[in-house]
């Protein structure tokens, strides 16, 4: 490996860390291996609350690094978005300390797939965690019910599964999750949802807290979505995303002046 100047390193933490010392912002600086694992070493970053390492170069011995890293142990949230991450680095990201303090993990567009969602959905380390993000990731349905079905995360408050190929029966799989029962913001746009997963979504027993939903980008039809309109689950909803949808005009117009439409804060809706 390619010795990395020190300069490099203690310019980046001069320039990008926070007076209090408690944020680090090196998204898109060319960070790797060499240069995490004298980050790694620095104990002045041992305050470190926020750490930003989006559109990095970090597959691999970088992520190593990284979750072995004893500095970092203060962690609330990281950001690891589009650094094409597998499933190998997802495991050792839920087998690291380095996420035990955790309230947000950002993991949006990589390469995860069902077997890393599972690793993270089993994590032991995750007690503290409040929002995860894992949009744009190919976990499917399985990946979907492994974190409906998590023990591992019971103060998940937000879930983001933006184009992560879910279909109808991972929003099932996620209106039938107890575990779920926290949730108050709940992310599936650009996921080929029919009827069945917007009937499952607005007929579920466990999804009562949700504050903001958002199905936007789907394939939801006219039954799809009059049982949004009509449902009881969504009695603390305040905000609504469901456009680009295969809603008729007129059911679109009885959404509008539904009840639930009476009682949004937000409502997105073509």
């Amino acid at each position: 490996m390619a010795k990395v100047a020190k300069s490099k390193v203690e310019h980046l933490v001069s320039s990008q860390l926070s007076p209090d010392g408690k944020l680090l912002d090196l998204d898109d600086k060319e960070i790797g291996p060499e240069e995490l694992k004298q980050l790694a070493e620095l104990e002045e970053l041992s305050s470190l609350e926020q750490l930003y390492l989006s559109h990095n170069f970090l597959a691999g011995e970088a992520i190593e690094v990284l979750a072995g890293s004893s500095v970092f142990g203060n962690l609330r949230s990281l950001y690891l978005n589009h650094n094409n991450l597998g499933d190998a680095e997802a495991e050792l990201i839920a087998q690291s300390p380095v996420i035990k303090n955790l309230n947000c993990l950002m993991f949006e567009a990589n390469n995860i797939g069902p077997k890393g969602a599972i690793a993270l959905a089993e994590s032991a380390n995750f007690e503290t965690l409040e929002i995860l993000f894992m949009d744009a990731n190919p976990i499917g349905a399985e990946g979907a019910e492994a974190f409906a079905k998590s023990t591992r995360l019971p103060n998940l408050r937000a879930l983001h599964l933006d184009s992560t190929g879910l279909k109808d029966e991972g929003a099932i799989c996620l209106a039938e999750a107890e575990q779920l029962a926290n949730l108050t913001k709940l992310y599936l746009c650009s996921n080929n949802i029919g009827d069945k997963g917007a009937i499952a979504l607005s007929n579920s027993p466990f999804l009562t807290n949700l504050t903001a939903l958002s199905v936007w980008r789907n394939d939801i039809r006219d039954a799809g979505g009059q049982a949004i309109a009509k449902s009881k689950t969504f009695a603390k909803l305040e905000r609504l995303y469901m456009s680009l949808n295969l809603i008729d005009r007129p059911v679109r117009k009885n959404i509008r002046k539904s009840d639930l439409a009476g009682r949004l804060k937000t409502l997105v809706m073509d």
